[in-house]
C-alpha cells in the first residue's frame, strides 16, 4: 500500500471505506468476515424453519387441520379450544328437537318445568287448560309458564298443544293410540304412559337439564322454588307427609319432583327404570319404594328430600294453610272428569282467597274427601 503523507486531511489507511488514523491501533474489519457471518445466520434460520415445519407436519399427519389448532393454542392460550378438527365441527349433527325445546324453555340455570299430556288431558276445558289457568291466577307463577314444556304422548295432543302453548314436544311412539285416552289409574295404558315419561326424564338429565316434573292435574298457586331444599339432588311430594323431610318412610307421590342434573341423579333414574323390569305391573312410585333403600342407591350418595304437604298439598292431604301453599294436586281422585271438576273448585277457592288480599285464619277447600272413590 502507498503512503499519503503529503495530505494531512486524508492521512491514514482505508479499509473498505473505513479510515484509520496513523499511529493508532484499531481492529481491522474484513468484508469477508462480515458477509460470512450473515450467511451463517441465514443458514441457521433456514435449518430452524425447516425443522419446525417438519415437526408441525409430523404432529398433524393424522389430521392435517390440527396445524390450525396448534396456531390457535399459541395465539389464544387463554381460551378453551375445541381439540377436534374444524371439519368435525362443521359436520356436527344438528341438535335434536328435544334439545332445541329444552334450550328455548330453560331458565338461566338450565332448569325446565315438564308436564305430560295425552289427547284426553289436552282437550278444551280439560286438565291442561285448568293447569295453565292456575299459573295465571297464582302468585309469582305466571312468569314460570314460559319455562313449561308440554310433552305430548300422541299427535292429537300435540296439535292441540301448539295452539295454546309455546313449548310442545311430541314423543315419537308407535302405540300412541294406547296412550291417548283417559287411562285410569293402574290400567295398562296408564303404566305405559308413566314409564314412557320416566324414559324422557332420564334423557333430560343426560342432556344436563334440571327439571321440575309436574303432573298436569296440579294447580300452581305460588312459586315453589323458595320452598325447595338447596342441598338436595332429588325432591318429591307426598300423599301423606310425616313431618320429617329426610324420612324415606314418607308415602311419596311422583307427580311432582324437582331433580338436579348430576351423575347421582342420572344413575338413580337409570336404576329406577331398569328396576321396573323386575317388578312388572308396578308404577314408578311403587318401584321407588322398593329400591329407595337398596345398596346401589345408598352408595350413590344421592340426597333425597320429601316435601311438606303444607306447601305441596293434594287431595289426599290438602294444605292446612292457604296463606303459604304452593301447589295442589288432584291425587286420591279417580277419573279424569272428577279430577277436572275438583281442580276447578279448588282454583275458585284460591281466586276467592286472592281477591280478599289478606291473610285468612282458617283454610277450607271445596274438595270432597277421597273424591271419586
Amino acid at each position: 500500500m502507498e503512503s499519503t503523507k503529503g495530505d494531512s486531511s486524508t492521512s491514514g489507511y482505508k479499509f473498505a471505506g473505513v479510515s484509520i488514523d496513523e499511529g493508532k491501533s484499531k481492529p481491522v474489519i474484513s468484508t469477508d468476515g462480515l458477509f460470512g457471518r450473515r450467511d451463517m445466520i441465514k443458514v441457521v434460520l433456514l435449518v430452524t424453519t425447516v425443522t419446525l415445519s417438519c415437526l408441525l407436519f409430523y404432529k398433524s399427519a393424522n389430521n392435517p387441520l390440527n396445524m390450525v389448532s396448534l396456531w390457535k393454542n399459541d395465539c389464544y392460550s387463554s381460551k378453551t379450544i375445541n381439540e377436534t378438527s374444524l371439519e368435525t365441527v362443521q359436520k356436527r349433527e344438528p341438535v335434536s328437537e328435544l334439545e332445541r325445546i329444552l334450550m328455548n324453555a330453560a331458565m338461566e340455570d338450565n332448569t325446565v318445568i315438564i308436564t305430560a299430556l295425552n289427547e284426553a288431558w289436552v282437550k278444551p276445558n280439560s286438565t291442561f287448560d285448568v293447569f295453565r289457568e292456575s299459573f295465571k291466577a297464582g302468585i309469582g307463577t305466571e312468569i314460570l309458564l314460559k319455562h313449561v314444556i308440554a310433552v305430548c304422548l300422541d299427535k292429537h295432543a300435540y296439535d292441540r298443544c301448539i295452539e295454546v302453548h309455546p313449548h310442545c314436544y311430541l314423543i315419537n311412539v308407535t302405540d300412541s293410540d294406547q296412550l291417548s285416552g283417559p287411562n285410569r289409574f293402574m290400567t295398562p295404558g296408564y303404566l305405559k304412559l308413566i314409564w314412557r315419561r320416566m324414559d324422557l326424564l332420564k334423557e333430560v338429565l343426560g342432556l344436563g337439564y334440571n327439571f321440575i316434573f309436574t303432573d298436569a292435574d296440579i294447580l300452581w298457586l305460588r312459586d315453589p322454588f323458595p320452598r325447595f331444599f338447596r342441598d338436595a339432588d332429588f325432591q318429591i311430594t307426598c300423599d301423606d307427609y310425616n313431618g320429617k323431610p329426610s324420612d324415606k318412610n314418607n308415602h311419596v307421590n311422583s307427580g311432582f319432583t324437582y331433580v338436579k342434573a348430576n351423575n347421582r341423579t342420572l344413575s338413580f333414574y337409570k336404576f329406577w327404570i331398569r328396576s321396573s323390569r323386575k317388578f312388572p305391573g308396578k308404577h314408578d312410585q311403587d318401584v321407588f319404594n322398593l329400591i329407595k333403600n337398596k345398596q346401589f342407591v345408598l352408595k350413590l350418595g344421592i340426597n333425597i328430600r320429601f316435601l311438606d304437604t303444607v306447601y305441596f298439598g293434594g287431595f289426599c292431604q290438602p294444605s292446612r294453610d292457604i296463606n303459604v301453599v304452593n301447589t295442589m294436586h288432584a291425587n286420591c281422585c279417580i277419573g279424569l272428569d272428577n279430577k277436572v271438576n275438583n281442580l276447578k273448585a279448588a282454583l275458585e277457592d284460591w281466586k276467592r282467597y286472592v281477591s280478599l288480599n289478606t291473610t285468612v285464619s282458617e283454610t277450607k277447600w271445596n274438595i270432597p274427601p277421597k273424591c271419586g272413590y
